[in-house]
């Protein structure tokens, strides 16, 4: 990428940070979701997984809380077209486009811009988690999260491009979102484990790229990064980032 195109991908992604700072209160709103359930769903997990192989030892927290982050990763970057169908409702997104920024700008500046807040929630939760038991491990923390900002950019690029397509009927945005996002989430295994599943499940999830990130981002945090499980997980996470952009960026330059 040019200097130039990078220099416009900063000029996006200021403006839209430029609200956040002002008024961090959606920083804030975003952190009940996972809290909640971290402390309703959490212990229900603790007393019927105890005992169990989770593949990572005894603690069900190190299970839980990187699927609470992956999930908290996909819920703010699949919504985030939202606001892009209010910018066309206000003319805000025309405006843009007369702008000499790149169209692919526009895109990218918009998903890196997701990364911030999503980043200070995890750093939160974890924070939050460590005197519950949860252990951190700086180093495959630091891969996990790395790896969900390539994932959330891909899934953010996507949510644009949803919103680009069903611009004039805009409805559609949450038909499909919610059509999508719900069976991706029970078929990833990231509130329930698959393995006392029916057999069905168990293979599909195989081609679930949700499965493979919260499994890698379970490994991730439980301090092993050399698994084959965390190879899969970084291809997906890759996979989404390379599909999401390229088809994020051909809707945004044939937008009018």
């Amino acid at each position: 990428m040019s200097t130039l195109a990078l220099r416009d991908v900063g000029i996006v992604a200021a403006r839209e940070l430029r609200p956040l700072l002002r008024s961090p209160f959606s920083l804030i709103f975003g952190m009940i979701q996972p809290l909640v359930f971290l402390a309703l769903f959490g212990p229900l997990l603790v007393g019927s997984l105890r005992g169990q192989d989770n593949g990572l030892g005894s603690n069900v927290w190190q299970w839980f809380v990187p699927a609470i982050l992956v999930m908290t990763t996909l819920f703010g970057t699949s919504t985030v077209g939202a606001n892009l169908l209010g910018e066309f409702i206000t003319g805000a997104h025309e405006r843009m486009l007369v702008t000499p920024l790149a169209r692919h700008a526009l895109l990218v500046g918009r998903a890196l811009k997701e990364m911030v807040p999503l980043a200070g929630q995890a750093v939160i939760v974890v924070l939050v988690m460590l005197p519950f038991g949860f252990d951190l491990y700086p180093t495959g923390a630091l891969l996990g999260l790395a790896l969900l900002a390539v994932f959330g950019v891909g899934l953010g690029s996507l949510s644009y491009a949803l919103a680009v397509a069903v611009r004039r009927n805009d409805w559609m945005f949450w038909v499909v979102q919610q059509t999508l996002l719900f069976p991706l989430m029970i078929l990833s295994g990231m509130l329930l484990p698959l393995e006392t599943g029916p057999e069905w499940m168990r293979v599909a999830s195989h081609f679930n790229p949700l499965a493979h990130m919260v499994t890698a981002e379970r490994l991730l945090f439980a301090g092993t990064v050399d698994d084959r499980a965390v190879l899969w997980g970084a291809i997906a996470a890759a996979a989404t980032a390379i599909i999401g952009l390229a088809v994020g960026i051909r809707a945004m330059r044939r937008s009018t």
